[in-house]
């Protein structure tokens, strides 16, 4: 049965952005306090001053509250530029609350933005957090659900140069995404996932006028997807598939390139789009916004969206516990 608190890891992210300020001021939310455990992971600089940051994991006694256990981190980092620290600083949060939540001392894990140029100057050349848990957890395969609302949209490429994208994009790829979609929707409690494949070229491709990839590629992948059980139809045009998926008659989109994912859900419900990582084997949820470099420090930096993924990777949890019993 799951916990009614349960304990959630909450990296900070990169210390240069707004990761530090609205860790802080969800920490302070006194409605979270009753619905969450929270352990900030964060270089102890950066920890709020009414936190005493911890040595280790083992001091940490939820029932007593959120806590900060501190991570590697110099400090030497300046607020609202990239660099090598920061992005060091980033991994080593990230790093140890993947590992909390794989060896399920902790329920989930929530992660405040990184920046991916930070990053690359520690010397981790990779997209994002999504290539980092799943090298680190071992997982065959995950992807990024992208959720506001009613709304979600599973992108098929994730950060590549659209060109690339649109290279990357193949019948195999295709059905090969639209069953993981499936089973991911399955673990969230769906017992027959309504799935949408959107179409890529204007107006679905007008039977081909516009683009042939409906034809050539998509139509047969979600056919192929179809004879497996998976509820799934033609391709749709783009420009309405997402708002029939809000409006309730599809559970979830497959999107083809990461925009046209992410721009239905963040402007059906500004500042409430989240991020699920599908594939881990645990509930890691992020807000789907950036470090906001050109906001850090500077007290304009808005929590809102950092409580909603903590709020959703507590009902996540909770289905997730209540399928696996």
């Amino acid at each position: 049965m799951a916990r009614s608190q349960p304990p959630i890891a909450l990296t900070v992210g990169d210390p240069a952005g707004i990761g530090p300020e609205i860790v802080a001021e969800v920490l302070a939310d006194p409605a979270l306090g009753q619905e969450v455990h929270l352990l900030a992971i964060g270089p102890a600089c950066e920890a709020p001053t009414d936190f005493e940051p911890l040595q280790a994991f083992e001091d940490w006694s939820p029932a007593e509250g959120h806590a900060w256990l501190g991570s590697d981190g110099t400090g030497d980092w300046e607020k609202g530029v990239a660099s090598a620290s920061s992005g060091q600083a980033a991994l080593e949060a990230l790093r140890l609350g993947a590992e909390l939540a794989q060896a399920r001392l902790v329920d989930g894990l929530v992660t405040a933005p990184v920046s991916k140029e930070a990053l690359h100057l520690s010397g981790e050349r990779v997209e994002g957090q999504t290539q980092l848990l799943e090298r680190w957890a071992r997982s065959e395969r995950v992807e990024m659900l992208a959720c506001a609302r009613g709304l979600r949209v599973m992108p098929l490429t994730r950060h590549l140069p659209l060109l690339d994208a649109l290279k990357d994009i193949d019948g195999a790829k295709v059905f090969e995404a639209l069953l993981f979609l499936d089973r991911g929707l399955r673990r969230l409690g769906f017992d027959r996932p309504r799935i949408a494949l959107a179409g890529l070229n204007p107006h679905g491709g007008e039977r081909g006028l516009f683009g042939t990839q409906e034809l050539d590629i998509l139509f047969p992948a979600s056919e192929r997807a179809r004879g497996e059980g998976v509820d799934v139809g033609p391709p749709l045009p783009a420009d309405s598939v997402f708002l029939r998926a809000a409006a309730g008659e599809f559970d979830a989109v497959l999107a083809l390139y990461h925009d046209q994912a992410f721009i239905p859900v963040k402007l059906h419900a500004p500042g409430e789009a989240v991020t699920l990582l599908l594939g881990l084997p645990y509930v890691r949820v992020s807000p789907a916004h950036g470090t906001a470099f050109d906001l850090a420090g500077s007290g304009r930096a808005d929590a809102t969206n950092l409580r909603v993924a903590v709020r959703q990777a507590v009902r996540w949890i909770q289905r997730d516990s209540s399928s696996a019993t």
